[in-house]
């Protein structure tokens, strides 16, 4: 199945959301969510963003000349990925805190909230763009379909947030690590205490996300694997935190699987991703792995997860891959004294 973003005219009338889903469920497609993306207009009438997951014998013009016989007006149209299944409230809270503790990652957050990418000058003139903001804090954005009223204004809050923040709210209380974009992580041993922090860092992640991982899909961790993510069985588990404490950005575990063996398994929020989080993490797992003897580590993914290669290499590894029944398995000697392209900073994990 594909899944496909419609924005949806609904008129302010009883059962008229049950016959837009009556409608989609009797073509053989499925709502996975709904919300209002516009404002109502003078009649009550809103527009609603479905995220549809679409059958392949269904095609999606099919789909929306049946909705739109049933006396709806389909708007947007365009083929969403798995990152829309995050939700949207735990998202935009995550992005918020994002922008208390580091006012400068304001302009991501908002793409990420309208889930837009920045434009530059030298944007196609196709997309559909929105300035949001005025002066030095004003962003551009732009995307596959028109941004809407509401979500502007959504944006706009976020963008007030990030001025009324100096970025000196939270005391670090522990060594930090500058990231590629001059935002800092603290890393640090992960404790009982902190269950709460993974599971609300699972819950925030998209679904692709926490496949990368092999976690499970659902924001829900079962008690069990909580347990082992935060290193209670006896594993190694770091975690990369906001400078206040408050959040949980990333999360890395070293597992011993034999004599001189451990596997490795990272998992960095998506908002987060692309800032050097996952290779901090990697680097202090590869220092801790030599600490602990280990000689060859090794790590399982998804076929075609580029990203991980990429971030052990950075950690000054040379992974080599495979492809066993769909996923992608990596190993990686270490070397005794073998130096690191960048050193990683010295930070205690007491």
């Amino acid at each position: 199945m594909t899944l496909w973003r419609l924005h949806v005219d609904v008129a302010d009338q009883p059962g008229r959301l049950g016959a837009l889903a009556g409608v989609i469920g009797g073509c053989g497609a499925n709502i996975v969510s709904l919300h209002v993306v516009g404002e109502p207009s003078q009649d009550g009438a809103v527009t609603d963003e479905l995220l549809v997951r679409v059958p392949p014998q269904l095609a999606v013009p099919a789909l929306v000349e049946a909705v739109e016989a049933a006396g709806f007006r389909v708007t947007v149209v365009v083929q969403a990925d798995a990152q829309a299944l995050a939700d949207p409230v735990t998202t935009a809270l995550a992005l918020a805190h994002c922008v208390a503790v580091d006012p400068g990652s304001a302009a991501r957050a908002v793409a990420a909230l309208l889930r837009a990418e920045l434009a530059g000058d030298g944007a196609p003139p196709t997309a559909h763009h929105a300035e949001v903001g005025t002066g030095a804090t004003r962003v551009r954005l732009r995307r596959g379909w028109p941004f809407t009223a509401t979500e502007i204004s959504r944006a706009a809050a976020l963008l007030e947030l990030a001025g009324s923040s100096d970025g000196r709210i939270f005391a670090p209380s522990r060594a930090s690590v500058q990231l590629t974009d001059g935002a800092e992580v603290v890393l640090r041993a992960a404790t009982a205490a902190d269950a709460p922090l993974v599971a609300a860092l699972h819950a925030r992640c998209s679904p692709h996300t926490r496949a990368l991982r092999s976690l499970p899909t659902r924001p829900v961790l079962a008690a069990a694997l909580l347990r082992q993510l935060i290193g209670a069985d006896g594993s190694i588990s770091v975690l990369a935190v906001t400078t206040d404490g408050g959040a949980a950005v990333g999360l890395a575990n070293l597992v011993h699987t034999g004599a001189g063996t451990a596997e490795v398994a990272l998992l960095v929020e998506d908002i987060w991703q692309g800032r050097g989080v996952g290779t901090a993490l990697a680097r202090k797992l590869v220092e801790l792995a030599r600490t602990d003897q280990v000689t060859e580590i090794t790590a399982v993914s998804q076929a075609g997860n580029g990203v991980l290669t990429r971030v052990l290499r950075r950690a000054g590894l040379r992974p080599r891959g495979r492809l066993e029944g769909g996923a992608l398995r990596v190993r990686a000697a270490l070397l005794p004294e073998g130096p690191t392209p960048s050193p990683p900073p010295q930070v205690s994990l007491a």
